[in-house]
């Protein structure tokens, strides 16, 4: 590896398919340093099994597509994000191929899918491994430009801010020029300044118990985002998958079962066999996803079940082994068919709606911060993602990031000096078990207090037991060397946190967002997002 640079054009946070994509673009114009805190190929990409929505199909059409994503987000998608994105997917769909992107297709023409919420097939796939077709191509193509260096290994302790040049002492505003590393091998923590810098690091499904997310997934950008002054925009839209693997030994991360298969003819059934889905909306297994996991959740609460049945076995076994082999090696790894018998599935956390706010071109209201991908908050998904547009969101706002970075560079004032960071009066921790008892303790508490179903008990109980988890955290943050378990741990509870402010603001269900209390969408007024940040005014993003 070569040697940690001072000062770079631009500096990528995360690996997945936003960051490379971001770095591809960036290595045409720009010197690029790229941080990932595990090595590059560990994203949450990888686990994207479905595919990336594009209208491609002759029976298809962008107001169709467009009219999906509305539908799905409840009121809070920004029309002319949804517009943008949905006309640019053609164009990015055809760059990936270029790039090298095998995409599954049947006889000589690319196969289509539908899945949950959309109104045609046009959901491109590789076979059910989509992200890590993606995800290895684009980090092959990154490993070949010159102008790219990939730094492993390293994990994003804090950005480096300035006071905002040109900008009213009302607003407290900040400038970032640059991040804090930590080298996760021999503990030793870094300045490096960029005149432009990239959140691309994804979501924060690890801040619950029961996840589709990788162990990376820590919420590491929003939090870094916020210290630094960003607003961070409806963290209370919190997806969660419908079908997941139920797993009696409890682990860490639970296998996605693809909405594609329900897509393809499976049927969710209760215990006994009834097709329960009709009850709930006359989409069926194909409603969106909040609706689906909700209406699990419901299902699971009146019959006191562990699991429902995601049922495939009248639908052909050749062909659901050939669309689906992920599914079918994992099935097979614990030890059935599932051509044969059906898989038992429970809801887990999956995607984080809300995140850094962002404009159209993926600018933060933090001059020289961006913020592309899931940790982002671009207004496409509103309240509720449609499936297969986060990939999508992903490609096209890096391209649009990127060419707003490029003028960027030119008119980026002179960056400020860093200060190197001071290890002075902490002492190293030995007793590891200290953060893992915090860590599943933010995750108990959100799952079982800020999960599918709301209160505003259960949020205000939530909020107290994350107060007292923030100054033990903040704590044991000062007095202790930094590690990653610890940086990843003082993120977790600062998203948690973000999630329950923003769930207790919202007086009514909307999307993502569903509370007992108020039960109903408020249709007196216009809908609106939730906007939190640590200073007393809040900027729009756009930092020209």
């Amino acid at each position: 590896m070569s040697a940690l640079p001072h000062t770079v054009d631009v500096i990528i946070v995360g690996s997945g398919a936003a960051g490379l994509s971001m770095a591809l673009h960036c290595s045409k114009f720009a010197d690029v340093l790229l941080v990932t805190k595990k090595d590059s190929a560990q994203s949450a990409t990888n686990w994207a099994q479905g595919g990336i929505a594009a209208v491609t199909a002759t029976d298809d059409d962008f107001k169709l597509h467009a009219s999906d994503t509305i539908n799905a987000g409840s009121g809070l998608c920004k029309m002319d994000v949804v517009d943008m994105v949905v006309r640019s997917a053609p164009a990015r769909i055809q760059e990936l191929i270029d790039r090298g992107v095998r995409f599954t297709k049947r006889d000589g023409e690319i196969e289509l899918a539908r899945e949950g919420g959309h109104s045609r097939a046009r959901i491109l796939h590789h076979k059910d491994q989509t992200g890590q077709e993606i995800e290895s191509v684009l980090l092959q193509r990154v490993r070949e430009q010159g102008s790219v260096q990939l730094l492993e290994h390293h994990v994003m302790v804090d950005l480096l801010v300035s006071p905002r040049p040109k900008l009213a002492e009302a607003l407290n505003g900040q400038r970032c020029f640059g991040v804090y590393v930590l080298d996760s091998r021999n503990g030793a923590i870094s300045p490096v300044r960029g005149k432009a810098v990239v959140m691309a690091t994804g979501g924060s499904g690890m801040v619950y118990k029961h996840t589709t997310n990788p162990s990376i997934a820590t919420g590491d950008g929003v939090a870094a985002a916020y210290r630094a002054g960003a607003v961070i925009s409806d963290m209370e839209f919190f997806q969660f998958h419908p079908t997941t693997m139920y797993d009696r030994d409890d682990t860490v991360q639970n296998h996605l079962i693809t909405e594609a298969l329900r897509g393809a003819g499976a049927i969710l059934r209760t215990l006994d066999g009834e097709a329960f889905m009709p009850k709930y909306d006359s989409r069926a297994d194909l409603a969106p996803r909040d609706i689906v996991a909700r209406a699990i959740d419901a299902e699971l609460k009146q019959r006191g079940d562990a699991y429902v049945l995601l049922d495939c076995t009248h639908l052909e076994p050749e062909l659901l082994r050939s669309k689906f082999p992920y599914i079918d090696r994992s099935c097979r790894e614990k030890g059935f068919d599932f051509t044969q018998e059906p898989i038992w599935v429970v809801p887990a956390a999956h995607y984080q709606c809300g995140g850094i706010e962002t404009d159209i071109q993926g600018r933060s209201t933090v001059q020289g911060l961006y913020a592309i991908g899931e940790v982002a908050c671009t207004g496409l998904h509103g309240a509720n993602r449609l499936a297969s547009n986060s990939l999508l969101e992903a490609i096209v706002f890096a391209a649009n990031a990127a060419e707003d970075c490029e003028r960027w560079l030119h008119e980026c004032p002179e960056l400020p000096p860093a200060d190197a960071w001071s290890s002075e009066g902490t002492h190293t921790e030995h007793e590891a078990v200290l953060l893992i008892h915090n860590l599943e303790e933010i995750r108990r508490t959100m799952w079982n207090y800020v999960g599918i179903v709301r209160s505003t008990r259960r949020l205000k109980r939530a909020q107290a037991r994350l107060e007292l988890l923030t100054k033990e955290i903040a704590d044991f943050y000062q007095r202790t060397r930094v590690s990653p378990d610890l940086v990843e741990l003082r993120n977790l509870v600062l998203v948690a946190e973000l999630i329950v402010r923003s769930a207790l603001a919202r007086k009514e269900s909307r999307g993502l967002h569903y509370s007992t209390d108020y039960p109903v969408m408020d249709t007196s007024q216009a809908p609106s997002h939730s906007r939190l940040s640590r200073l007393s005014v809040l900027p729009q993003p756009s930092f020209r």
